[in-house]
């Protein structure tokens, strides 16, 4: 997979001269827009869970930013642990219990969203079938391996079910009110009118945010702009989401993608605009998100910014606004 995608990256690099910087910048600051409906929708997640407390947007905003940075170079989601660090310190009296599960509302609505995608995706019969995916022909696909090893690969789905069973059920023994903690976080879902205009809203907006940061990137690579092409690579974006084994799922998303475009464009053009897209969003994401990190806590450092808090220091930190 690293030679696939080091391969990528000097395609690339060959059509860099090509790339039209004007829409690549708009494309830029449509994912900046896309950053900021998303943290919002959270927001409004967590205002609903803790409505006698402040929740103010921009801390939350800052607090997404940096997980979605530290995603960016970490693979595993390790960012989203970050994520809830920070908000935790911004909110007094919240509970990780209840964070997680204001995110898990979130994403719940994101999963619904790219599983319509998906299925729509299945009826144009672009994704590849499990002989592609069998095949070596797709080396840079982080999860083939389970494809060409199916008996492995069910041993390491169950071992996966076992550990996320236990985990579960340590956390409901130890944790206090764990169900109400839970139930805390859903509590937006609970007021429809509410989740409707607070959440969903600025969901469809991120969603909306995420087709034309790709439309516009595809202007930019010289690839036809389309509403179709622009939610075939959100298709692929989606799935590399799924299995996120590589930093941003890098590997992942440039082979589906140049399996899914095999009848758009050429090879060197899809890889060079897979991974640009992909580098430039990765890059973006990383001076966001850290800066994001340097301002809220003062340093680059969260282990330490952790263990001052668990200690109970003030580690030396300013504050990205009190703005709402």
């Amino acid at each position: 997979m690293i030679h696939s995608v080091f391969h990528a990256i000097g395609v690339f690099f060959h059509h860099l001269a090509a790339v039209e910087w004007k829409w690549l910048a708009i494309g830029i600051l449509c994912h900046l827009c896309k950053l900021a409906a998303v943290s919002r929708a959270w927001q409004n997640i967590i205002r609903a869970a803790y409505p006698d407390r402040p929740v103010r947007w921009r801390q939350m905003f800052g607090s997404y930013v940096a997980g979605t940075g530290v995603n960016a170079l970490i693979p595993a989601r390790g960012g989203d642990v970050v994520r809830l660090f920070l908000a935790k310190r911004r909110i007094e009296g919240s509970t990780y219990t209840t964070l997680v599960s204001t995110s898990l509302l979130q994403t719940l609505f994101d999963m619904l969203v790219a599983t319509c995608f998906i299925v729509w995706a299945v009826t144009q019969h672009v994704l590849p079938g499990l002989d592609a995916l069998r095949s070596p022909s797709l080396p840079a696909l982080d999860y083939s391996w389970a494809f060409r090893h199916p008996v492995a690969g069910l041993i390491l789905f169950g071992l996966l079910l076992l550990f996320g069973t236990a985990l579960v059920a340590w956390i409901a023994e130890r944790v206090e009110q764990f169900t109400a903690k839970v139930a805390q976080g859903f509590a937006a879902f609970h007021d429809r009118s509410y989740y409707l205009r607070r959440v969903v809203f600025w969901q469809l907006a991120d969603w909306t945010l995420r087709l034309v940061t790709v439309f516009f990137f595809l202007r930019a690579f010289g690839i036809p702009a389309t509403l179709r092409n622009a939610l075939l690579v959100q298709v692929s974006q989606s799935l590399a989401t799924i299995f996120p084994v590589s930093p941003a799922g890098i590997g992942t998303e440039q082979a589906l993608l140049l399996y899914i475009f095999r009848n758009v464009t050429s090879k060197s053009m899809a890889l060079s605009f897979s991974v640009g897209m992909r580098v430039t969003l990765i890059i973006v994401n990383a001076v966001v998100g850290f800066t994001a990190i340097l301002l809220m806590t003062g340093t680059l450092r969260i282990r330490r910014a952790a263990e001052a808090d668990r200690a109970g220091g003030e580690p030396a930190r300013a504050d990205v606004s009190d703005g709402r």
